[in-house]
């Protein structure tokens, strides 16, 4: 049985949760997310929480997919109500970013700029060159977005240039010896 399941997700005050049959619709201040609930969970608002459970109790999967529910549910509360943010780094001499309205411009070593269009619901900022902030309420999105940017150009081992996300810790391989 999953664990994470039996645990209600708590609504804070300016978030409001609608619960219509199998759909879930998420409304804050940072945005508003919606999504379709599998017919194998039951989710139930009660008391300012919401409460996840699967259809029957004796299967398996319905535990399963309870628990990926209530972690998926509570994401989009936080999103809507803090939203989520993922900063990155840029290492390496001329290694540059910039926002020009809607689009990401970056120079990061190669013959051509890379222009990367922000796409809706994600926020883009670069606070200096080398720093990248990508916030947005629907966590995966986020964290997509924050993935392609590095996979412009992943940090390499040996001098630990390129994009790498704000947390990372990059291995550094030794140099070839004479």
């Amino acid at each position: 049985m999953s664990r994470i399941a039996k645990a209600p997700v708590d609504v804070p005050a300016g978030v409001s949760v609608e619960i219509d049959g199998q759909e879930v619709s998420v409304t804050g201040s940072k945005g508003k997310l919606s999504w379709k609930v599998h017919e194998l969970v039951r989710v139930a608002k009660e008391d300012g929480q919401i409460k996840v459970s699967p259809v029957r109790a004796d299967s398996r999967e319905g535990w399963a997919l309870a628990g990926t529910t209530r972690a998926l549910i509570n994401n989009m509360v936080v999103g809507c109500g803090s939203g989520f943010e993922r900063r990155m780094a840029l290492m390496g001499v001329g290694y540059r970013a910039q926002m020009q309205g809607n689009t990401l411009n970056l120079s990061l070593g190669y013959s051509h700029p890379i222009n990367y269009a922000v796409p809706d619901g994600i926020q883009i900022a670069t606070p200096s060159p080398t720093e990248i902030v990508v916030t947005g309420a629907d966590k995966q999105r986020v964290g997509q977005v924050a993935s392609e940017i590095r996979a412009f150009r992943p940090p390499e081992p040996y001098k630990g240039k390129g994009v790498r996300y704000g947390d990372e810790h990059v291995l550094r391989k030794e140099a070839k010896k004479k």
